[in-house]
Formats: structure tokens, C-alpha cells, sequence
């Protein structure tokens, strides 16, 4: 079961939509057409095509078990017992004082960029159950920080 927001619900939704109503009969016309051009044994075009084809299929039935498993979490029924899915926390890291802010999401809503993190992240499971305050130790690829815990919302 994967627990998400119902932001990424919504966004994997239209993602799911967007391969079956778009793309794949975009595929679907170019093997069609790359068909037309005769000799399919030595036809780079049409094999590009049945890869990709592949491809999306398989991306397809991904994102539909996800949704077949996906739980849509109510903020509002969250208790503030700690750090855990949908939290927004405020950390420094304290050997250089740099500030961040993340919000801890499921792993199919992950994005840097927007500042969420997966909940199967060593930063996240660092801080799962802590509390503003706090200080964490985290074991991260380029090896061990140490993050406090600034402040923690939903």
C-alpha cells in the first residue's frame, strides 16, 4: 500500500492519462506508418517504435499498480506525534549552517526540485518520529551530517 497526498494522487492520474490517451496512439501511429514503408526486417523506424511502444506499456501498468495501491492521506486526520508523511520541516545543518526546507512525501512524488523528499530517503527515515529541536544524525552518501531540527509543520 503506498500512502500519498491527494496532490500526487491527482498528478498521477494525469500522468497515467496523458500515456494512454496521448502518447501511446502517437506510438501506435508511427509503427503504423513506419508498416507502410515495406520491408519491416531492416526498418529502424519501426523497431524504434515497438521499443518505445514497450516502453510505455510498461510505464502504463506501473503507474496503474501504484494507483490500484495508492491511499489518499486527509491532513486532517494526521496527529502532530512527529516527523512523518506530508510534514514540512525546517533543518540546519550544522557543520556549515545551511538552512533547507523539505516536505517528506511518498516515493512516487519525490522531486528535489519542489523540495520533497521520499519517505524511503535517508534523510527522511533520520528524522521519522523526531521533533522540532532535535538533533539527527544522517548517513548520506558523501557520509554523516548532522541536522537540527528546526521546525515541523503539516
Amino acid at each position: 500500500m503506498e500512502y500519498m497526498s491527494q496532490e500526487g494522487y491527482d498528478k498521477l492520474v494525469a500522468e497515467l492519462r496523458e500515456l494512454e490517451l496521448v502518447k501511446l496512439p502517437e506510438v501506435r501511429e508511427a509503427i503504423a506508418e513506419a508498416r507502410d514503408k515495406g520491408d519491416l526486417s531492416e526498418n529502424f523506424e519501426y523497431h524504434a517504435a515497438k521499443r518505445e511502444q514497450g516502453r510505455l506499456l510498461g510505464r502504463i501498468r506501473f503507474k496503474r499498480r501504484v494507483l490500484e495501491n495508492a491511499r489518499v492521506i486527509d491532513r486532517s486526520a494526521i496527529r502532530h506525534t512527529g516527523i512523518g508523511l506530508l510534514s514540512v520541516v525546517t533543518l540546519t545543518n550544522v557543520a556549515n549552517g545551511a538552512h533547507m526546507t523539505y516536505t517528506i512525501v511518498s516515493p512516487h512524488e519525490a522531486n528535489m526540485s519542489e523540495g520533497k523528499i521520499s519517505l524511503k530517503s535517508p534523510i527522511a527515515q533520520a528524522l521519522l518520529n523526531h521533533q522540532a529541536g532535535d538533533t539527527v544524525e544522517v548517513s548520506v552518501p558523501a557520509g554523516k551530517i548532522t541536522l537540527r531540527i528546526d521546525e515541523v509543520t503539516l
